[in-house]
């Protein structure tokens, strides 16, 4: 990769929109923290964003990172945050506005010649989301444009002012409320900035398998398998790296859906990977006896598939290296790895093997979305029903069953999630939706069953639209679909009697309940 675009982040929810706008016109990104700017330019940084942030820059501690070495040597474009923080630094007026402004607006363009509006129609819907304004621009900028509520919505420095131009947006051309948003990106990449490369699934690919032999160096790589997504697509690609070397394995917890242990181990039959299943349900229901807490599910879980692990690696005295299918949306909701962002729950994915193990992680997918796993997968030549798969979290059913996990209730979930799951492809919708899963929930309630009284538990169905994970709407799905699961679910899976439908969106709700 010989060109790529660097985001500077201050902490926004939008940051990780800004990377995947940026990788939808085909050109690498990689997110760094604000405090993480290299002081001598990579010859591989070809433009520099500057990212929203929940702070002010009038703020005592606010977030001001030394950006001097990098002006006039690269196009450099503040958004948000960072426009105010280009005002600030270079002696204009950042004040707090008289209310917030929050929400869409409309772009007056004061001059349509100038590169960053090419292609943009004057009225251009836009998305605001702050609580400063720039009262007055920096000398030597020109405003570009405004609104009805705001004096200066997007200005920039004059030609040669600093050498390479600086573009500032007081809006968020990343949300796809901001209707003209990728063409102004575009506009700054590809225009003012003058990047040419394309960031393909096949060049990822190929600099995947090329970095791949060069970290592991002829190493063994032992590798946990899920069935999912992300382990197989990351699987298949350090198995085309390192052939044989690879050694995987797929542990049945007895927190999976229906029959899926085996239908995964028949799945993986015939694309050539070394693998073997381990049966360690009972030990996971003993280690998850009488537990509630969802984080306090997670760590035990967390736990109990280290010491499988270690068992299994016990077998492989070779192996120096463990590859995990983790993905970016895993470490930002996991880690502030990329910036002051909050934890919101640990993943299964992210985080450190005892010491005495000694073994090195190779992650082949680190820094890709969801979807772009796909894509690669889809290049891969993997076959499209399990590149089609739901997201289904590292845990299971375990933090799908709000409240103690036991062999019956798992096997409750899995009667209702599978019949679930099975109406939604007999109509259509399965590919529809990026994520569903139905959740036993603690609540029993009073029903009629034939001529009988039932207080029986309550089963909620979820399923979501989303592009990553990070943001998700919930589905549509027809009225008449939702009956025929829950009259199928009701009268077929022991000890339910009612069915609810989850519209909650993330945010403020996550896509799990726990």
């Amino acid at each position: 990769m010989k060109e790529k675009v660097l985001i500077l982040d201050f902490g926004a929810q939008y940051t990780q929109l800004i990377a995947r706008r940026v990788r939808e016109l085909e050109i690498y990104s990689e997110i760094i923290p604000y405090n993480a700017l290299p002081e001598t330019i990579p010859s591989d940084v070809k433009a520099l964003i500057l990212s929203g942030s929940p702070f002010s820059v009038r703020d005592e501690n606010a977030l001001k990172p030394d950006i001097s070495a990098w002006v006039g040597k690269m196009p450099i474009l503040g958004i948000c945050y960072g426009a105010q923080y280009i005002a600030d630094t270079f002696g204009g007026e950042v004040a707090r506005s008289d209310r917030r402004e929050y929400g869409k607006a409309h772009l007056n363009i004061l001059n349509a010649n100038h590169p960053l509006f090419v292609n943009m129609p004057q009225d251009s819907q836009i998305w605001m989301s702050h609580g400063d304004t720039i009262l007055e621009m920096p000398k030597g900028f020109e405003l570009l444009a405004n609104t009805e509520s705001i004096p200066v919505a997007a200005y920039a420095s004059q030609p040669g002012q600093f050498g390479e131009m600086i573009c500032c947006v007081q809006f968020h051309p990343e949300v796809t409320h901001s209707l003209d948003g990728q063409v102004m990106l575009s506009n700054f990449l590809r225009g003012i900035a003058g990047l040419t490369e394309r960031w393909t699934p096949d060049q990822f690919i190929e600099e995947t398998i090329e970095n791949i032999r060069g970290l592991t160096n002829g190493e063994e790589v032992l590798m946990a398998l899920s069935g999912g997504v992300d382990s197989t697509v990351g699987a298949i690609l350090l198995h085309k790296a390192i052939g044989d070397k690879l050694h995987c394995f797929f542990v049945d917890n007895g927190l999976l859906r229906k029959n899926e242990f085996e239908e995964v181990l028949k799945n993986y039959e015939g694309m050539g990977l070394n693998i073997h299943g381990i049966d360690a349900k009972e030990k996971f229901y003993t280690a998850l006896k009488d537990v509630t807490d969802p984080e306090s599910k997670r760590k035990a879980i967390g736990r109990l598939f280290i010491e499988v692990f270690e068992e299994e690696a016990a077998a492989y005295p070779e192996v120096k290296w463990l590859g995990q299918g983790t993905i970016y949306p895993d470490v930002i909701e996991s880690v502030s790895v990329h910036g002051p962002s909050a934890t919101i729950k640990s993943h299964h994915n992210v985080g450190g093997l005892p010491e005495h193990l000694k073994l090195k992680i190779v992650e082949p997918l680190r820094m890709l979305f969801k979807d772009e796993v796909r894509q690669v997968g889809k290049a891969l030549g993997i076959n499209k029903d399990l590149l089609g798969r739901h997201p289904f979290p590292g845990p299971g059913l375990a933090i799908r069953i709000i409240s103690d996990v036991t062999p019956e209730k798992v096997r409750t979930l899995q009667e209702a999630d599978a019949i679930y799951t099975a109406i939604l492809r007999k109509h259509g919708w399965y590919d529809k939706i990026w994520q569903s899963g139905a959740i036993l929930l603690p609540v029993l309630s009073v029903g009629v069953m034939g001529d009988e009284r039932s207080y029986e538990n309550a089963v909620a169905l979820r399923a979501v639209n989303s592009m990553d994970g990070m943001t998700a709407e919930w589905s549509k799905i027809p009225h008449e679909i939702l009956a025929e699961i829950s009259s199928e679910i009701i009268n077929k899976v022991k000890g339910i009697n009612r069915v609810v439908y989850d519209i909650s969106t993330k945010p403020p709700a996550t896509i799990e309940w726990e």
